[in-house]
């Protein structure tokens, strides 16, 4: 799984230092693969060659760039054990999950987006304008390590439908996903310069892809701290951003809510890829009276949740990504616990796993609000149960957050959990169980974000508009 090379111009390109960056394996705490440490000046190649390449595929039919985007699937759907395997090891996933959830829907997304652009409606009429919708230019794409294959999807598919060329820089603890990805480009012979991969930090790889004045539009996920620093960045250059934050969802329970359905579903939504999701549920806002009831369902459900290892097919939840990672969740456990709420299961290191970046699936009951396992993003397996009042307390807590990326609401009838779900500031709610959806749009209010992913409207994010008045 070593590389040495960057992919950009259509090739695989020799780094212009000579550090590589070790990816270590969450369950085994040991070095399994390694990919080069790019520079500012492989930037500089990888740039250039995408705002050559822009020329000709902005003006490639629409047809053309949707068949590509098909072939792009069809190759990465050859490589979808060695993606999960990769994630499982990078990021601690259970292979279960990386193979359907970190592989197999993002590579579906890929031909999705083929659709999209092809139903898309590119020039309109208003009055005596048309008015055209063109590709941005070159985007420059940074993304996170927590569902590492996903998060690229979510930027290049639509930017490459809409016409634009990509200069990508991949997490560096899980980067692997990215270059089977410009494997496959380079299998399928993608014109060279549309798609181009440097790896590398942050601080340097990816502060030079912002700051680059040929990039002519920044699409990050990670963190608020990082995404103020893009967007400073950015604006000293008037680049459009598209920033997906973070966020600390909450989970309404009303008091006619049928908990033996809701409070498992909660759990398992907080819980997903071991609490590292952006979206995930962490807030469970429920009805005083009913909170102890809340509580024991909880924690019954979480003991259904099998932490181990991520390649025993049994195992739910693996381990967090990295030793900083876990320490940071450990310390927001603890903060926790001196803050005053209440420690109703997990809370620690597991024991049975004393190798391995493990934490154990955890339960707060009795949280204030303005605690900070409330109000931080935790990204670990952490739940905090919080109590309210009424329904209009519970909605004030729900959006008493810093973030509004997601959310769930529970209720006797779809009708009072959707006049609930309106209410809620954030960018998302799923009401009484409902399921994910591929063609609604992705992203947050507040310091969730700007803009939006996933779907057909995704691919407006990546397009300027022109009037030409007749």
């Amino acid at each position: 799984m070593n590389y040495d090379k960057h992919y950009y111009d259509g090739a695989w390109q020799a780094s212009s230092g000579t550090e590589t960056i070790a990816v270590i394996s969450s369950a085994t705490e040991q070095e399994f693969s390694r990919v080069p440490r790019g520079a500012a000046a492989d930037v500089d190649r990888a740039v250039k060659a995408a705002r050559k390449a822009f020329a000709s595929w902005s003006r490639l039919p629409v047809e053309e760039r949707a068949q590509w985007l098909e072939k792009l699937s069809a190759a990465m759907r050859t490589r979808v054990p060695q993606i999960a395997e990769a994630i499982a090891h990078e990021v601690g996933t259970a292979i279960g999950f990386a193979t359907k959830v970190q592989a197999e829907f993002p590579i579906m997304m890929i031909g999705m987006n083929a659709k999209f652009i092809r139903e898309a409606k590119l020039e309109e009429e208003l009055g005596n304008s048309l008015v055209i919708k063109e590709p941005i230019g070159v985007i420059g794409c940074v993304t996170p390590w927590n569902y590492p294959l996903h998060q690229v999807v979510c930027k290049i598919a639509p930017a490459l439908a809409a016409g634009c060329t990509i200069v990508l820089k991949p997490a560096e603890m899980a980067p692997l996903s990215a270059f089977h990805l410009a494997e496959a480009a380079h299998e399928i012979g993608l014109p060279k310069g549309v798609l181009n991969i440097v790896s590398g930090s942050g601080r340097v790889v990816g502060e030079a892809i912002v700051a680059h004045p040929d990039v002519d539009m920044v699409s990050f996920t990670g963190s608020l701290q990082a995404g103020r620093r893009i967007a400073s960045v950015a604006g000293d250059g008037i680049k459009k951003v598209c920033l997906e934050l973070g966020g600390k969802s909450a989970f309404v329970v009303l008091d006619d809510a049928p908990f033996d359905k809701a409070i498992p579903a909660g759990v398992n939504n907080c819980m997903q890829n071991s609490g590292q999701t952006c979206s995930a549920w962490t807030r469970m806002i429920v009805p005083r009276s009913r909170h102890d009831e809340a509580v024991e369902l909880a924690k019954g459900q979480l003991a259904k949740l099998t932490l181990g290892d991520p390649f025993d097919k049994n195992t739910r939840l693996g381990p967090l990504a990295s030793a900083g990672q876990r320490d940071s969740v450990l310390g927001f456990i603890e903060q926790g616990k001196k803050e005053g709420a209440t420690l109703v299961a997990g809370g620690g290191k597991p024991a049975n796993l004393p190798r391995g970046f493990y934490v154990e699936p955890t339960i707060f009951a009795n949280v204030d609000n303005q605690m900070t396992i409330a109000q931080e993003e935790i990204f670990g397996p952490v739940l905090a149960i919080i109590p309210c009042d009424s329904e209009a307390d519970a909605i004030a807590i729900a959006n008493d957050s810093p973030y509004g990326l997601a959310g769930g609401v529970w209720g006797a009838t779809p009708e009072r959990a959707l006049e609930v779900a309106k209410q809620l500031r954030t960018g998302q709610v799923d009401i009484n169980g409902g399921r994910f959806n591929v063609l609604a749009p992705f992203g947050g209010y507040k310091k969730s974000g700007i803009g939006r992913e996933i779907g057909p409207l995704a691919i407006e994010e990546y397009f300027q508009l022109k009037s030409i008045q007749r």
